[in-house]
Formats: C-alpha cells, structure tokens, sequence
C-alpha cells in the first residue's frame, strides 16, 4: 500500500503542510497527473490512496500540529477540491484517505474524518465510490488536541470509514480496538455497518492477491539507491 497520490489542489500560498506535495494550483493539471500516478501504482500491484479527501489544499494550518477550518461550501468544493478525486474515482480508485479540517460550512460540528455528512453522503452517495475510506494519522494534532483518540475513532467509523489508521503507540492502537469492539457491543456501531467495511477490504485484498502468508522482508536498501539513481538521472536532464 501507497499513501499516494496527493490529491490536493494547492490552491492557498500560506499553507504550511501540502506544498510541493501536490502537482500545483490548477485542478485539472492535479487530476491529470494525479489519476496517472495512482494507474502506475495500480500497475505495479500496489494498492494507492488518494488523499486527502475532501481536500487539504486551502488550509493555513498544519493539521499534524492542529485542527484546520476551511470556509468552502459544497458548491466550491464540486467545482474545485474535488474535482481531483472525482477523476480518480471515475478511473477505478481502490482506497480514499480522508483528511482531519473542519469544513465549517458543511458540518460546523465534526472534522472530515469524523464526519458522515462528507465521507457518506458526499464521498460515497454523490461521488459513489464504494472502496475502501482511511483515516488520516489519528494522532495528529487535529485531533487528539481537540478530541478523545477513542471517541474519534468510534465516530468515525460510525460516518464511514473502513479502517482507522493508528501509527504511533501501541496503548492507541488497542484502546481504539477495544473502544470499537464496545461501540459494538454496545449497540453504538452496528454489526451491519461492521460487515460494510469488512467486505470492502476482503475484496480489495482479492483484488491485489494478498493472503494471510509470510511474505520476505523488502529490500528497502536497494528502493532506496533506486530512488537516488532516477534522481540523480532527473537532476542531470
């Protein structure tokens, strides 16, 4: 799996976190180069991740450090930020990550990733995909500054999400699980809803052949030296 391609339109000069990670200002130039970044990905039998829906481009905070707020209506958004995903969506997208920013006139209350109203009505009812949706980092500072880690996580997946990405501490990781397997329990998430997401991933991992099997360590040595050999090809022409 790929945490790739960056999505974003790159469109506010004072944002601190997207930058060159994106392939510029210009919606179309993104989804462009954008969809064939992802196609190569796809072609090598790694799963990619367009991100960060519904568009992180138009942001003046960091939301590893906090929480962003973007003023964008949906009109705005279909006719700009998410014109990019909409393209990849279109050409066969295996996963979507989903960004941590308060859309504040879309929903006042919850952050992207946590909200139903952008990743099941827009992402999934309007722009209809039905791949696999991935949180951004849950520890970032957009939200554990603001939120409980494990009441995020249990509203997430409530709104949509299939998998609720955790990577850093292990007493995070099993207390968002266990904090998931009482919503459950509970009544609060729904065994249905459950089913939901564990079908997009088994499909998604038949899709790409990955099976419960010990597999060899990859060489990251020699990716690396690859990537500095194209690099160095790239600087010279």
């Amino acid at each position: 799996m790929n945490f790739a391609p960056v999505l974003d339109v790159n469109s506010n000069p004072k944002n601190p976190v997207i930058g060159s990670r994106s392939f510029g200002s210009n919606p179309d130039i993104v989804s462009s180069l954008g969809v064939e970044t992802m196609k190569g990905i796809q072609e090598e039998n790694v799963i990619p991740v367009v991100k960060h829906f519904p568009g992180h481009g138009d942001t003046s905070v960091d939301s590893h450090v906090g929480l962003p707020t973007v003023n964008s209506d949906l009109d705005r958004l279909q006719n700009f930020e998410l014109i990019p995903f909409a393209k990849a969506i279109e050409n066969d997208a295996d996963m979507v990550m989903i960004a941590h920013i308060l859309l504040s006139k879309i929903d006042s209350e919850n952050p992207s990733s946590m909200s139903k109203t952008i990743i099941t009505d827009i992402l999934r009812n309007n722009l209809k995909f039905d791949g696999v949706v991935i949180t951004d980092e849950m520890t970032m500072g957009a939200i554990i500054k603001n939120y409980s880690l494990n009441e995020a996580a249990v509203k997430s997946v409530s709104a949509g999400t299939d998998i609720i990405l955790v990577g850093h501490g292990y007493n995070n990781e099993i207390g968002v699980i266990n904090a998931l397997k009482s919503a459950v329990s509970k009544g609060e998430i729904s065994q249905e809803r459950i089913d939901e997401s564990v079908y997009r991933i088994l499909k998604l991992k038949e899709k790409y052949n990955l099976k419960d099997e010990i597999i060899n360590s990859v060489d990251v040595n020699k990716i690396n030296n690859k990537i500095k050999t194209l690099l160095d090809i790239y600087k010279v022409s």
